[in-house]
């Protein structure tokens, strides 16, 4: 499918993609581009053979690639597009996997006063709490959803190029509007990492004081196992999605402020009755998944 796939973040996710484009044969080489404090991650991943090669230097690394995988936080695409202006390639195609869609598209902007015609901004919805090419697998984005999110001059043909690309990764690919897709993840993923945080941390601060933890059972595993992801991947996402999460962190205060009411007035039907609610929609949700 590609001559030469550069990957720009040779960390979980782009690890992830060489490790599956390795397995499905989706490209004669790959390699992996980072600066002088990624080259003992490179050098893993060049040692358990997850590229064939890394380069220090922008030029060498995207030199005859066709295809150009920005895979670092969002926070930093910026500087990575700076980066990349002066060998952009009009015949590659350049594609992330960020999981704000907005920002790459305002960084696009800002770089080059337009949106290339050949970037095509994406989201796989996967990952695990373990950072690093050490924790990628070949497998990440098996029955996955992917969305992808191209701007209105975004070449068709680019586009349906890279459907298929993780079409073949074993991904189910969507389609929609950059905005649409950060309101939706705003929701689903950046919210419940915030809850997850912030519970973890107030927790923590009394944990010192006290034997919280020790008699924690798996339910407290389990709802807080999203606050050991990597914290500056979530720092970027937050900021850079802060405009569709705010409002959300302002519904759950209401909604918390009525659960607290309820249980001041001892009001046991109302709360019975969100908890049944609560219930009924995580079937919903779970029924969804499931088909």
């Amino acid at each position: 499918m590609f001559n030469k796939l550069c990957i720009i973040g040779v960390g979980l996710i782009g690890g992830s993609i060489a490790r599956s484009v390795k397995r499905h044969d989706l490209s004669k080489t790959i390699v992996g581009f980072g600066r002088e404090k990624d080259v003992p991650n490179l050098q893993a991943a060049k040692d358990l053979g997850v590229i064939a090669d890394y380069c220090l230097d922008i030029a060498e690394a995207v030199a005859n690639a066709d295809c150009i995988v920005i895979a670092t936080p969002v926070g930093a695409i910026e500087s990575i597009l700076t980066l990349l202006k002066p060998f952009w390639n009009e015949k590659a195609i350049y594609t992330d996997v960020g999981s704000t869609k907005s920002s790459v598209i305002a960084a696009a902007h800002n770089v080059f006063g337009h949106v290339p015609d050949n970037l095509v901004p994406a989201h796989p919805i996967a990952g695990a709490e373990q950072s690093g090419v050490i924790a990628s697998v070949d497998d990440l984005f098996l029955h996955k959803r992917l969305i992808i999110t191209p701007h209105k001059t975004t070449q068709v043909s680019a586009v349906q190029k890279m459907q298929v690309f993780w079409e073949r990764l074993g991904a189910q690919v969507a389609i929609m509007d950059a905005g649409h897709h950060d309101a939706i993840l705003a929701a689903t993923s950046h919210l419940p990492h915030i809850v997850a945080f912030a519970m973890v941390d107030m927790l923590g601060h009394k944990d010192e004081q006290s034997e919280i933890f020790k008699y924690a059972a798996s339910g407290f595993r389990d709802f807080t196992r999203i606050a050991s992801s990597d914290p500056t991947m979530w720092l970027d996402i937050c900021t850079a999605n802060k405009d569709e999460i705010i409002p959300l962190i302002q519904q759950l205060k209401v909604e918390l402020d009525k659960i607290e009411r309820f249980l001041e007035t001892n009001d046991n039907q109302q709360l019975f009755n969100t908890f049944t609610y609560a219930g009924k929609a995580r079937q919903r949700f779970l029924d969804l998944y499931e088909n």
